[in-house]
């Protein structure tokens, strides 16, 4: 009735498939205990505007090794070092360097002398001769400043008088007139008193 089966394993259930490894999910973000600060969007910064810068008047200068013989004109600035023969005129202003030697006419807005000047000088505004300066010739300026030590020969005028100078001629004149009538009246009156004299003598 019973069976000894040697050898024979009893019949296995087939396996069922294995399930397929679930897909590796990426480890969270870690999380900052401290509280995230707000981030402000900052507005763009516009660059300042250039300011325009007004054009620098030009300067220029007659170094001493310069010999002009004839006429200067200039418009802002001149400064001279060398040596000028002949007539100058701005509406600018002019230096005279201490090694200048100018013989010239001169006709500017303001006059600095430090050198040497010969001739005559008009400025509309002011003329400076300062202490190393040497000038032969009239000057015509509404100021007029010369430093100690400076050298001048010539003729000023300075400002501009009140009173016209034809009508300050004419007042001049007028009592020397009146004293020379008194004069001759005293010079007849002398004649009659020694003709007098020379009757009672005889």
């Amino acid at each position: 009735m019973f069976r000894k089966v040697i050898g024979q394993k009893p019949a296995e259930a087939p396996e069922a498939p294995a399930p397929a490894a679930p897909a590796p999910q990426p480890p969270p973000a870690p999380v900052s205990s401290s509280p995230a600060a707000p981030v402000s969007a900052a507005p763009p910064q516009s660059a300042p505007p250039q300011q325009q810068r007004p054009p620098t008047a030009s300067r220029n200068v007659l170094s001493s090794d310069v010999d002009i013989k004839g006429s200067v004109k200039f418009t802002n600035d001149l400064v001279v070092d060398g040596k000028i023969e002949g007539e100058i005129s701005s509406d600018g202003n002019l230096t005279v360097g201490e090694n200048a030697r100018l013989k010239a006419e001169i006709k500017t807005a303001t006059i600095v002398v430090y050198g040497k000047v010969h001739g005559n000088m008009t400025a509309t505004d002011r003329v400076e001769l300062k202490a190393s300066a040497e000038v032969v010739g009239d000057i015509k300026a509404k100021i007029l400043s010369i430093e100690a030590g400076a050298i001048f020969v010539g003729k000023s005028t300075v400002g501009t008088p009140s009173t016209p100078a034809a009508a300050a001629s004419a007042q001049q004149q007028k009592p020397s007139n009146g004293g020379g009538n008194s004069d001759r009246q005293n010079n007849q009156k002398g004649n009659s008193q020694q003709g007098n004299l020379a009757g009672i003598k005889s």
